[in-house]
């Protein structure tokens, strides 16, 4: 298990359980007492967690809870996620391989690629699918899963098994939340799962996150913020998001 991975469930288990101990994570990991150690040490200087005698526990500020239905996200900042979803069309190229996630955000992106686009797009979203099904010079394919109600999402080892088949030239992200020390962040862990397949097999990746999800922190690790090439969102970063990011990723804010 590389090191990023370990963090991740590492995270999993602080959010779950707020404190866990050291032999904890290393019966969890199936890793020496010295590694977990060595990992509790990593994330303590990211600021992601607290070190304490014989463990770490959770220094999350505010739970975020549970995601808001469909239809109230999909009727929410709807003039910044249509203009978020028309930067990210304008990033491709004719005749590339494109992944578009789930969400309010993501699907904004699909219905803004051009109706004679020339390429193939794969997703995990029905509503995306729906939407792209009729483009005459587009391919499209869908992974299987488990479908999720609103947001018609598909998760589970179907979908990630299907997304480490596919490289994609390019890939666009929703996320729960955007958080200098956490990272992006998901509610749902089979969800966050899938993007951390996506975000390795893609030669480029961009998130789509509007504003109110700047220093939001979701249940589910996804990845930190130095894993992505972009983020596009409706308003100029923060400066505490753009430090925690590789310093070649873009800001591609629309304002």
């Amino acid at each position: 298990m590389l090191a990023s991975e370990r963090h991740a469930r590492i995270l999993d288990m602080l959010r779950a359980a707020r404190t866990v101990r050291t032999e904890e994570i290393a019966e969890a990991l199936s890793v020496s007492m010295e590694t977990a150690r060595r990992d509790l040490v990593a994330l303590d200087r990211r600021g992601v967690l607290k070190r304490v005698h014989g463990g770490a526990r959770n220094i999350s500020l505010v739970p975020v809870g549970d995601e808001p239905p469909f239809l109230e996200r999909a009727n929410t900042a709807g003039a910044a996620k249509q203009a978020i979803g028309a930067r990210a069309a304008g990033l491709i190229v004719p005749g590339q391989t494109i992944i578009i996630d789930v969400g309010t955000t993501a699907l904004q992106a699909a219905r803004a690629i051009p109706l004679d686009y020339n390429g193939v797009v794969a997703t995990c979203s029905l509503l995306a699918a729906v939407e792209l099904a009729d483009r005459p010079n587009l391919e499209v394919l869908v992974a299987g899963g488990r479908v999720r109600a609103g947001d018609l999402a598909l998760s589970n080892a179907q979908t990630v098994d299907f997304f480490r088949e596919i490289h994609a030239d390019v890939a666009f992200l929703g996320s729960g939340g955007v958080d200098a020390a956490a990272g992006l962040t998901d509610f749902y862990l089979d969800e966050a799962m899938t993007r951390r397949v996506i975000l390795k097999n893609s030669t480029a990746n961009f998130v789509l996150a509007d504003s109110s999800k700047f220093g939001r922190v979701a249940r589910h690790h996804v990845a930190d913020l130095e894993q992505i090439d972009g983020l596009i969102s409706d308003k100029p970063l923060p400066e505490r998001i753009l430090a925690a990011m590789r310093p070649e990723a873009r800001d591609l804010s629309v304002a």
